[in-house]
């Protein structure tokens, strides 16, 4: 019998880690893969991302724009309103049987929201995790108890959604799926990235993603300041910087980058989207990956490129030993780049794992999707743990 599987992606975030397990159910005999496409894929800001998802051959069945132009918590809050309207619209025409969502993001929680009430059962990845400084923190949260199959990166993630009361039956650990895009993908190498970018990669090449911190507003301006003063000072650096997600001050982030950028464009420049070929050779052939983004701190470790996490943001993740954690001032910051760039630390990393998995996520989630019993899914008990 074949199985109508539904996957939603919102935003780069989750279809960086997602390329992987799409191609393995667009693949798989006795799959119907269906794609609901929104968010900033949607938006020509963020780079019109839904032309690369068609690029890369994946089946798109719906396209429901969502985000306002606000960056208000109200205006976000429409946003999620949107969502969840033209979510359910979409569900209800495609009809799967399973729908499949990648982390925290409010659209990816709308997404939940909607399917919860059609009834469909949800398949979820990424879940158990900790990031303090976001608000994605209580919506990942909520997502898995709107959720039927978990599909964790380590044991203690996959713990921490048994003790929210999931039945431990549907909890898979299978590593994050970004890591499998890591070890499959194809990188340019340093020529071809530098002619791609436009600019010449000099040495240190400084890769930079900075997201606002939205559980700590103040935090996350003062994180930006910082930021861009550490690489004032670092006045040899080649700096390129990948853009902010639509959240809660996104816009306001971004314009702060753009006129830092316009001030160094001998040596700097902004990316609103590199694509999944484009961030991961660019993180490669950096001498630092800086900022605030997971993908800093689960994909780039495997690269071994050393990272800089920047301030709250990820705050509870799990780290690598190429990565050094700092505060949000700048002589913090600066510190931790120069730190980064050592020798001893560059060697550090470059020998480095990272700790959300093998790289084999893609198979493990396409056997359970395609294997698992729906029978009662939506009969959820809240499962104790035993003393």
């Amino acid at each position: 019998m074949v199985r109508r599987i539904c996957v939603f992606t919102g935003s780069r975030a989750d279809y960086g880690p997602l390329s992987a397990v799409l191609t393995a159910l667009n693949h798989e005999p006795g799959i119907d893969l269906r794609l609901l496409v929104s968010g900033s894929h949607l938006v020509a800001e963020q780079g019109m991302t839904i032309d690369v998802i068609a690029d890369d051959g994946h089946p798109i069945s719906e396209r429901v724009p969502v985000v306002v132009a606000s960056d208000t918590p109200t205006g976000v809050a429409k946003s999620f309103g949107l969502g969840a309207i033209g979510y359910a619209e979409a569900l209800e025409r495609i009809a799967p049987d399973i729908v499949v969502l990648l982390g925290d993001r409010y659209e990816v929680l709308a997404a939940a929201v909607a399917a919860a009430f059609l009834r469909i059962p949800i398949a979820h990845i990424c879940g158990g995790e900790v990031t303090a400084g976001s608000t994605d923190e209580g919506m990942r949260h909520a997502i898995t108890k709107l959720s039927h199959l978990h599909f964790t990166a380590t044991e203690e993630f996959s713990r921490r959604v048994v003790q929210m009361g999931e039945d431990p039956r549907r909890v898979y650990t299978v590593g994050s799926p970004g890591l499998d895009t890591v070890r499959t993908i194809q990188l340019l190498d340093k020529l071809s990235l530098s002619q791609k970018l436009g600019m010449k990669l000099a040495t240190p090449t400084i890769a930079v993603t900075y997201h606002p911190a939205t559980a700590d507003p103040v935090g996350s301006e003062a994180g930006i300041r910082g930021l861009l003063a550490a690489l004032d000072r670092l006045d040899q650096a080649t700096v390129v910087f990948t853009g902010s997600n639509v959240d809660l001050g996104g816009p306001s982030t971004g314009h702060d980058l753009e006129r830092f950028v316009a001030r160094h464009s001998d040596r700097m420049l902004i990316c609103p989207s590199l694509g999944q070929s484009g961030y991961l050779s660019l993180a490669q052939h950096a001498d630092v990956v800086v900022g605030n983004s997971s993908s800093a701190l689960i994909e780039v470790p495997a690269l071994g490129t050393p990272t800089v996490n920047i301030g709250t943001r990820q705050e509870g993740r799990p780290i690598s030993e190429s990565t050094i954690s700092c505060s949000d001032d700048a002589e913090a910051i600066l510190i931790a780049i120069q730190q980064a760039l050592a020798p001893e630390h560059r060697a550090r990393a470059a020998a480095g794992t990272s700790p959300y998995g093998d790289g084999h996520a893609a198979v493990r989630i396409l056997h359970v999707l395609k294997t698992t019993s729906l029978e009662g899914a939506f009969k959820k008990r809240f499962v104790d743990l035993v003393n």
